[in-house]
């Protein structure tokens, strides 16, 4: 063969002219390669209605039906997907070194959980509604109660450890047990009740590892999203895998605001629908002309949508138009931006998504948003027999004392 031809001999550039190929495609990473390997599809996209709407087919490593979910923004920062548990039946048993948590969209049924040497198994009951984490690398199996399928979305951290690991026998085969995560004790499933301020920002916190219904659980009042928002993060199985479950009131809709790629919003009660877009496009696409660049995302229970999506750091806005009021949890994987933000550990930082931008936050005040999002939202609630809540208040500057409705929430 000649020399030139062959594909893998290395070619200086000549003078002027830059190595490599400039433009290329973006490999596949360990997790694509291990999603595509597994036969089932690859759900990707900006959200989804519900997830009840994905296609799903027959998934041989857990034994039911299933699909992958991998959400724009969050390519190998989390992985999610959604399995079917069989009528009567139960999935296969696994254990994995990554970390899981998982919500109950459909069904009635039981987890058993236990570690390597164990010969007792620990079993509680899940329902519609049930949120909850398998301690690290603890054998587990979810079985079905009824003689209906049951459906659950399970949220992971197997793309950080497949990309860095690159084994999945490995993977699916340790025996190390994580002691210090699940020694087997009779309370760790157990439902914690407690608020406690979390230790970084002050936040509503709960320490528990199952919620057994997280669509009609209580909330504190939090208001940074907007009046009346209630906020609560749980923290299950001493994971690093990062979420909270919060709630705007019936009538009233989140101020808009941008942070990095991760989070993705599950929709547990009423319907909504979320807007996005890039920064450059300003904090007004629609008046400024630019309304055919912002993506769209309609919701209902199970439903779901990527708040930052493509490379990050996009406005997104939440608007809940039903009856009920609109309640989600975000799941951001082992990633927020506190945590991936650069710098010296002990450092000031700001919760910026909830500070106006012009005191420094990433948040467009009420007064400064585009005029259209209130009217479509005063529209569509009246569409669906609602009233809007939002104040008039809400929509003015701030007053001279620095202490207005507009600086508020």
């Amino acid at each position: 063969m000649p020399h030139d031809e062959l594909a893998k001999h290395w070619h200086e550039p000549k003078a002027g002219e830059n190595a490599g190929h400039g433009k290329f495609s973006r490999p596949a990473m360990p997790y694509d390669r291990f999603m595509e390997a597994e036969g089932i599809p690859v759900y990707r996209s900006i959200g989804c209605r519900t997830v009840l709407d994905l296609p799903m087919a027959p998934w041989k490593r857990l034994g039911g039906r299933g699909t992958y979910i991998q959400l724009f923004g969050t390519e190998g920062l989390w992985g999610k997907y959604v399995v079917e548990v069989p009528a009567g039946g139960a999935l296969n048993i696994e254990r994995h070194l990554y970390e899981k948590i998982c919500f109950v969209v459909e069904g009635r049924g039981s987890t058993e959980v236990w570690q390597e040497g164990q010969a007792k198994k620990q079993t509680f009951e899940w329902q519609k509604g049930s949120l909850f984490s398998i301690p690290l690398n603890a054998f587990h199996r979810f079985v079905n109660a009824t003689n209906s399928p049951a459906v659950i979305l399970c949220g992971t951290t197997a793309p950080n450890v497949m990309n860095l690991i690159d084994n999945p026998r490995f993977i699916f085969d340790c025996p190390f047990n994580f002691t210090d995560r699940y020694a087997g004790n009779e309370d760790y499933f157990k439902p914690g009740e407690d608020i406690e301020p979390d230790p970084v920002r002050g936040l509503a916190m709960k320490r528990t590892n199952f919620i057994p219904d997280v669509v009609a659980a209580d909330l504190p009042l939090d208001n940074r999203r907007s009046p009346g928002y209630r906020r609560m993060e749980p923290s299950m199985a001493g994971q690093r895998f990062y979420s909270w479950v919060g709630q705007h009131e019936t009538g009233r809709y989140s101020k808009a605001h941008k942070h990095a790629s991760a989070a993705v919003l599950i929709c547990l009660k009423g319907k909504g629908y979320t807007y996005t877009w890039p920064e450059g496009l300003g904090t007004q696409p629609w008046k400024d002309g630019k309304a055919d660049m912002v993506m769209r995302q309609d919701y209902e229970f199970g439903g779901m949508v990527s708040a930052a999506p493509m490379s990050g750091d996009w406005f997104h806005q939440h608007f809940g138009v039903s009856k009920d009021p609109l309640r989600l949890t975000a799941w951001f994987g082992a990633n927020n931006q506190r945590s991936r933000k650069p710098g010296v550990p002990g450092e000031a930082l700001m919760d910026y998504g909830a500070i106006d931008l012009k005191k420094g936050g990433s948040a467009i005040p009420y007064h400064e948003e585009d005029p259209a999002l209130r009217r479509e939202f005063e529209e569509t609630l009246a569409r669906e027999g609602a009233k809007t809540r939002m104040e008039p208040e809400l929509y003015e500057g701030p007053v001279e004392d620095g202490k207005g409705m507009g600086d508020v929430f």
